[in-house]
C-alpha cells in the first residue's frame, strides 16, 4: 500500500496501458434479483468487449446481514446467467481475499494511514444527537449531513491509538472532508458535481461496534485489487463524491465510474431482495430460459431494440455505453417474454 499521494500517483504514471480491471461485488444478503444481475451484465459485457479482467468480489462488510450460502448461490446464479469471472473467492487470484471479512488488516493499514494525514477524528455523538444540532433542513438516508459544528477543533494526542486498543470503543471514527467541489464524469449520467460537506458532512469509516464502514471497505478493495472501472447500480452515485476524497486522500488513482439505472417493480418501488418473485433462481425454477432473462436484460439496456433469446458473449459486440439508458426499467411479476 502506497505510503502518500506523490508515490501513488507517481506509480500510476509509470503503469504501462494495459486491459481494464473490472468487477462485480454482491452483497450476500439474499438472492440476486434482475436488477443485481442486469447490474452485473453491464459490468461484465463492459470488461470482456476490451479484453479485460473481470472479479466477482463479496462483499459481506455488513457481517450481521450476511445470509449463510448466499455467496455461493450468487456464483451459481450468475454462472446460469452465462457469466464467467478471472478471480473470485473459491478459485482465487492475485489480489485475494475476495471476500470483505478477510480482509480487515487492510481496512486498518488504510485508516492508519489517513489518521496520520490528519483525516480522521472520533465521533461520540448518536445519530439523535447529530440530528438535533444539524442545521440543514434536509437528510439523506444516512440522516443530516454531519455538521461543521460538530467536529472537533483539536482533539487528544494519541486519541487513535486508544480507541483502537479499546475492546468496546467508546466512539465511531469519521473522515474529515474537504469543502471543494469534487466533479466526476460517469458514463451513464454525464458530468457530477458535489460539495461533500453540503450533501454529507465527515462520514463514518468504523463504527463503534467495530464494523468497517462500505465507503472505506469499497475504495480499499477496489485499490488494492487494481480495479480501474466501477460499474454499479444508480443507488450508488451518490456515494461517489464522497468515496472520491477518500481516493485522493490515500493516494489511490480514480477508477471510471458507470451507475446503471435501477430495475423498478410494476408499482415503481425499487427491487428489493426479499421480492422472491424476480430473483434468478426464481425465475430458474419456473422454467424460465438464462436466454430469455439475458434478452429482457438486453433490451431494458437499449442493447435491444426489443426483447430476444440470446446469451451474454452473443452481445459484446453490441456493447457501448452510449446505448445505455439514464431512467429506471420496469420489471413485470411475470418477466417472461412473448417471442
Amino acid at each position: 500500500m502506497p505510503s502518500n499521494a506523490a508515490d501513488a500517483s507517481a506509480a500510476s504514471a509509470d503503469a504501462p496501458s494495459r486491459p481494464p480491471r473490472g468487477r462485480y461485488a454482491p452483497s450476500p444478503t439474499g438472492l440476486l434479483h434482475v436488477g443485481n444481475a442486469r447490474t452485473a451484465l453491464a459490468a461484465w459485457l463492459s470488461v470482456r468487449s476490451r479484453g479485460g479482467t473481470f472479479i466477482l468480489r463479496i462483499e459481506d462488510i455488513d457481517r450481521p446481514r450476511a445470509v449463510p450460502g448466499m455467496a455461493e448461490a450468487a456464483v451459481e446464479d450468475l454462472a446460469w446467467l452465462g457469466l464467467d469471472w478471472d478471480e473470485d473467492p473459491f478459485k482465487g487470484g492475485p489480489f485475494g481475499p475476495y471476500t470483505q471479512s478477510q480482509r480487515t488488516e487492510h481496512y486498518e493499514r488504510a485508516l492508519q494511514i489517513l489518521h496520520e494525514e490528519g483525516r480522521l477524528f472520533p465521533c461520540r455523538l448518536s445519530r439523535k444527537e447529530l440530528a438535533g444540532i444539524a442545521s440543514a433542513p434536509h437528510a439523506g438516508e444516512e440522516g443530516p449531513p454531519y455538521p461543521a459544528s460538530a467536529r472537533p477543533s483539536q482533539v487528544a494526542a494519541g486519541w487513535y491509538e486508544t480507541l483502537q486498543r479499546q475492546k468496546s470503543p467508546d466512539a465511531a471514527i469519521r473522515f474529515r472532508v474537504h469543502d471543494r467541489p469534487v466533479r466526476f464524469v460517469d458514463r451513464v449520467h454525464g458530468s457530477i458535481e458535489e460539495n461533500v460537506t453540503d450533501t454529507v458532512g465527515d462520514f463514518v469509516l468504523k463504527r463503534r461496534d467495530g464494523l468497517y464502514a462500505y465507503q472505506l471497505a469499497v475504495v480499499v478493495d477496489d485499490w488494492l485489487m487494481e480495479v480501474d472501472e466501477v460499474v454499479r447500480g444508480a443507488d450508488l452515485l451518490s456515494s461517489t463524491a464522497r468515496q472520491i476524497q477518500l481516493i485522493e486522500a490515500l493516494g489511490a488513482p480514480r477508477p471510471e465510474y458507470a451507475h446503471v439505472p435501477l430495475v423498478v417493480a410494476e408499482d415503481g418501488a425499487r427491487l428489493s431482495k426479499r421480492d422472491g418473485a424476480l430473483t434468478l433462481r426464481a425465475l430458474r425454477e419456473r422454467g424460465v430460459r438464462p436466454e430469455e432473462v439475458v434478452g429482457w436484460m438486453a433490451s431494458s439496456l437499449g442493447l435491444l431494440d426489443r426483447p430476444a433469446r440470446c446469451t451474454a458473449a452473443g452481445l459484446l459486440n453490441a456493447f457501448a455505453w452510449p446505448r445505455i439508458p439514464s431512467s429506471s426499467s420496469v420489471a413485470s411479476k411475470e418477466l417472461v417474454p412473448t417471442f
